[in-house]
């Protein structure tokens, strides 16, 4: 296999992992961010119908996915993983409950894709990292999950003065 084609298959690993993530890509958007002609991005996406991906194409629109195809990530780089499991720690050890259980569920189906060594790594980190800041606060605020679902569902938020509020806000999803 030689370079070019190394790339491509990296290419097209990643159009389909970003297929994955967002709901509708354009070819000038897949284009610039792997820096490839919109034509390129025509070949590559026909390459993956080919190979068995079912990419739809809403005309004018863009491309995504038939409902209900995934695939699992083909593999997490080490800073990658480390990132994730840093992010795992900050989740665990802040006073807001409500992303706690989903998060770690989530990290634990990341950690089942990694290779022996990537994983070993992650779980060594895991258990050396500590953030001191909030280890002795209770876990009693869901905060976070519920912006979480009004920022989802176009919803306006207002908070009203409380323990550790200056003033009452409105949190705006922002288009």
């Amino acid at each position: 296999m030689n370079s070019n084609d190394t790339k491509r298959l990296s290419r097209l690993t990643a159009i389909l992992t970003q297929l994955q993530t967002k709901r509708l890509l354009t070819a000038p958007e897949l284009a610039s961010r792997f820096s490839v002609s919109i034509r390129t991005i025509y070949r590559d996406i026909r390459a993956l119908e080919q190979a068995g991906v079912p990419v739809l194409t809403e005309d004018g629109k863009g491309y995504t996915l038939m409902e209900g195809y995934r695939i699992p990530p083909i593999m997490f780089t080490e800073n990658q993983a480390n990132a994730l499991i840093l992010a795992e720690q900050l989740v665990l050890k802040n006073k807001d409950a409500s992303l706690v259980k989903d998060f770690s569920e989530a990290i634990n189906k990341i950690k089942a894709v990694l290779g022996h060594t990537v994983k070993d790594k992650a779980n060594l980190l895991a258990d050396r990292t500590r953030f001191d800041e909030n280890m002795n606060r209770e876990r009693n605020s869901t905060y976070l999950l519920f912006i979480g679902f009004a920022i989802c569902a176009d919803q306006l938020l207002r908070r009203q003065n409380g323990i550790h509020q200056r003033s009452a806000e409105i949190v705006e999803p922002v288009n």
